[in-house]
């Protein structure tokens, strides 16, 4: 092997296992009800929430390549009785066989997304506010639901998922003078990695900074709580949300899409 081959796939090596740490964090971060391995294939299901990580299928070994149709199929059963529609959550831990199979039988791509990383000691804290993470559950749901626009109906399904995460988690949320929540967000502290999920401000108080000062003042929390790397996933096509990470030093790690079979997307 030369050596440009062995740095190539030493780098590779490097992506792969940054990649799955990352994934981890994340299932970790945003927990499905159920997890279910198909050989390395981590099939997750939550019934009380619709969200796309919570229901889909995880490739995590690009090598894991046997029977992938009917591995497929199986899932397919599995989704319908849980009432959802199978989909694949593609990441570069999928293998090229099973992309190249999604590919040949028309599964649709949607939903693209970016993961995106920092470093928090190299982040601009000044003029930021420490502000203490609320420790009253309830009131940071019905924030959240207000803030993202969703129906009191999910309430039950996103008190489970808040729950059921294990590592630290702060909550933080902004109200305006009126004590209306206009912004919300969390911080998951898993060991020297801090997650920032449910990130989202009020329709009507965007682009006045809002956003930007409540993921710092999430961030610096997590600094002091001993967290070195910050990460976050951004779906492809919110710009101001990867203008807004990219301004404050993060870059992208990788990308995943999700993919449905034809006509079946949810």
């Amino acid at each position: 092997m030369s050596r440009s081959m062995a740095i190539t796939e030493a780098e590779k090596m490097r992506q792969f296992a940054v990649v799955r740490r990352l994934e981890a964090a994340g299932f970790r971060a945003w927990p499905a009800t159920t997890t279910a391995f198909d050989g390395t294939w981590a099939v997750r299901l939550t019934r009380s929430f619709p969200a796309k990580r919570l229901n889909s299928i995880n490739p995590l070994d690009p090598s894991d390549t046997t029977d992938i149709a009917a591995r497929l199929a199986r899932a397919r059963k599995t989704f319908a009785e849980a009432g959802r529609t199978v989909i694949v959550r593609q990441s570069p831990l999928a293998p090229p066989e099973l992309v190249a199979h999604l590919d040949e039988e028309g599964w649709e791509r949607f939903g693209e997304s970016i993961v995106m990383t920092v470093e928090l000691a190299k982040l601009d804290f000044s003029g930021c506010i420490d502000r203490i993470p609320l420790r009253d559950t309830a009131r940071y749901l019905d924030a959240s639901l207000s803030v993202h626009g969703r129906p009191a109906s999910m309430r039950s399904g996103l008190g489970e998922i808040l729950s059921a995460i294990r590592p630290p988690c702060g909550m933080f949320v902004r109200e305006s003078e009126a004590g209306r929540p206009v912004a919300v967000a969390l911080a998951i502290q898993d060991n020297d990695l801090a997650g920032l999920l449910d990130v989202a401000v009020a329709p009507e108080c965007q682009r006045q900074g809002i956003g930007r000062e409540l993921v710092l003042t999430a961030l610096r929390y997590s600094l002091h709580k001993g967290a070195k790397t910050g990460w976050v996933q951004v779906e492809a096509d919110n710009a101001a949300g990867f203008a807004l990470y990219g301004r404050l030093g993060f870059a992208e790690a990788y990308r995943y899409v999700y993919r449905a079979p034809p006509g079946e997307r949810p």
